[in-house]
């Protein structure tokens, strides 16, 4: 190569130059585009791809945003960064900016998760424990606003360092959501895309402040423990039913299932109980001499036979807003045991000046774990 040619190609290079970028990965969201001390000649063609964007920022302040298309970077192309350079009367030497090239395309199958359960309130079950996850997909809608407020002067600005910030924001307005929804537990994980909608429309604002739009959002699972699972779905089945009859069914197989114990407390009662009857019955054998007397009848009658029983309490109580039973102390421990009601239940027998959480009432409190038999009526 001869001199002249070396001094054609400095000076092609010097009055010649394009601005463009190649986007080689998938997970790039803003790439600044680098120049010797930022300086771009007079004239320069800028090439803005479709998917893309390019951002001129002059010293720390937004300038012009270019579309996809081929320019000529002219006074008549740059007018807001003209206006901040004082360019009154256009420019015809290198001038110094920053070009940063944003891919406006949608960035998909991104993960989100809450990383701890969330705690919710439930009417049925009291507080209970769920996850979620699912995936979402976004874009960049406002190049400028996002160069600004997210990227600052990262060179290269990938998806994985506005993820962690846009999962952060996901989970915990998703978590507000369902605070909010108060749904009955089971009907989280049947309703999920109605909640997915839903949660959409709560997170846009939130994503546009940053030039980011949320283009779908997925809830893929909502989990809950096993153990609440199976309360579920036996509150499901009990709810299919007659509860009368199962509340005395599950009290007939208790009966049985303690009888059956003999080495229990509730067997040893049995046993004390049909004692007693064997020493009424050989008492009325042996009831003709006492002490060498004779006895009437009618005082073996009196001395053998029992007082009458206590009449036994019956209780009321509250269910989805409206008043049941009455029901004895067995039937209502067990709907204790079966999670029909809960110790927020509100209870109500003879003698209550008004009702009360089942928690409050003194005979009932051994529902709740106590070893100790409530007292005989």
């Amino acid at each position: 190569m001869s001199i002249f040619d070396k001094i054609k190609e400095k000076l092609s290079h010097e009055f010649i130059d394009i601005v463009e970028w190649l986007d080689f990965t998938d997970d790039t969201i803003a790439h600044r585009f680098e120049r010797y001390q930022n300086e771009i000649k007079n004239g320069a063609k800028l090439v803005v791809r479709e998917g893309q964007a390019a951002v001129f920022i002059n010293e720390g302040q937004l300038a012009d945003v270019f579309k996809p298309g081929t320019y000529d970077l002219t006074t008549q192309n740059l007018p807001i960064l003209s206006t901040l350079k004082g360019w009154k009367y256009g420019f015809n030497s290198p001038f110094k900016a920053e070009v940063y090239f944003v891919n406006t395309h949608l960035f998909t199958d991104e993960k989100w998760g809450t990383k701890n359960p969330i705690t919710l309130n439930d009417d049925r079950f009291g507080l209970v424990e769920i996850r979620a996850f699912g995936t979402y997909a976004f874009k960049i809608a406002e190049p400028g606003k996002f160069i600004v407020d997210i990227v600052g002067t990262d060179n290269n600005f990938t998806n994985f360092e506005i993820n962690e910030h846009l999962k952060s924001l996901i989970a915990t307005r998703f978590t507000d959501t369902v605070g909010e929804a108060n749904l009955p537990i089971e009907l989280y994980a049947a309703n999920t895309t109605e909640l997915s909608e839903t949660c959409q429309a709560v997170m846009l604002p939130e994503f546009m402040s940053v030039g980011i739009s949320l283009e779908r959002f997925y809830i893929e699972n909502v989990s809950m423990p096993e153990e609440l699972k199976k309360e579920i779905f036996e509150y499901s089945r009990i709810d299919k039913l007659d509860l009368d009859k199962l509340t005395k069914f599950k009290t007939a197989k208790a009966i049985e299932a303690a009888a059956l114990n003999e080495g229990g407390t509730a067997g040893a009662g049995m046993g004390m109980g049909m004692g007693f009857v064997l020493a009424q019955q050989m008492g009325g054998m042996m009831s003709p001499q006492m002490g060498g007397q004779q006895v009437a009848p009618q005082q073996v009658q009196s001395q053998s036979a029992p007082p009458p029983m206590p009449q036994a309490t019956q209780y009321f109580y509250a269910l989805n807003n409206a008043q049941a039973g009455p029901v004895g102390y067995a039937q209502l421990q067990s709907l204790f045991a079966n999670r029909s009601i809960n110790k927020e239940t509100l209870i109500w027998k003879a003698g209550m000046d008004g009702w009360k959480a089942l928690n409050q009432v003194e005979e009932l409190k051994g529902f709740l774990g106590s070893n100790t038999p409530p007292p005989l009526p």
